[in-house]
């Protein structure tokens, strides 16, 4: 493989993982689909995501998680079980792109890459959750739900259709958001006068 079938596969992966930090399931049932639909082919071991079977059952996942999302308290519930397991699911389907290369190289760009920028997004919805849960007693947090949902899915039909724009946007995601927060510490350490 050339070098930019490996940018190509390794923004895909960066993509979906991203979006499973969103919504776990959402990323490999919308890969399910595609690859039933033959717009995409997996290989190797994730060949399973390759049947009708394994969309239904990934689409049911994906129902009960976007509805968990919406009552109150038990979406933060929900988050106690979905960091560990967004990173995974980042791990997964960042391989998932990867099954021509090496496995090493396969491997240590999911776990370093796509497990990171899982975690990464995941650990940004839990803290906007809390935030959110503190302040209005979880009343927001549905609306929280459904600008996730949305972001999974845009996020996952990038990642499919055009990897390099849906890194870019990866790359301006994280820096505005760094430099968000890095103005709120700012803030918080500026005296107050008065």
């Amino acid at each position: 493989m050339d070098f930019l079938s490996l940018i190509s596969a390794v923004s895909v992966g960066i993509g979906l993982s991203a979006a499973c930090g969103f919504r776990i399931f959402l990323p490999p049932a919308m890969m399910s689909l595609a690859a039933n639909l033959d717009w995409m082919e997996l290989d190797g071991q994730f060949v399973m995501l390759d049947s009708w079977g394994a969309f239904a059952i990934l689409s049911a996942a994906v129902a009960f998680e976007i509805g968990g999302y919406f009552i109150p308290w038990i979406d933060n519930l929900l988050d106690v079980v979905a960091t560990p397991t967004a990173a995974l699911a980042g791990v997964f389907v960042s391989a998932s792109m990867l099954g021509d290369f090496d496995p090493m190289l396969q491997w240590s760009v999911a776990l370093i890459a796509g497990g990171g920028a899982a975690g990464t997004v995941q650990i940004g919805t839990v803290a906007t959750r809390a935030a959110s849960t503190g302040t209005t007693g979880g009343l927001a947090n549905p609306l929280i739900s459904v600008v996730e949902a949305v972001a999974a899915v845009v996020l996952t039909i990038l990642a499919l259709l055009s990897p390099i724009i849906v890194l870019v946007a990866l790359v301006a995601m994280f820096y505005f958001g760094f430099r968000a927060i890095a103005k709120l510490k700012l803030r918080k350490l500026k005296p107050t006068t008065g």
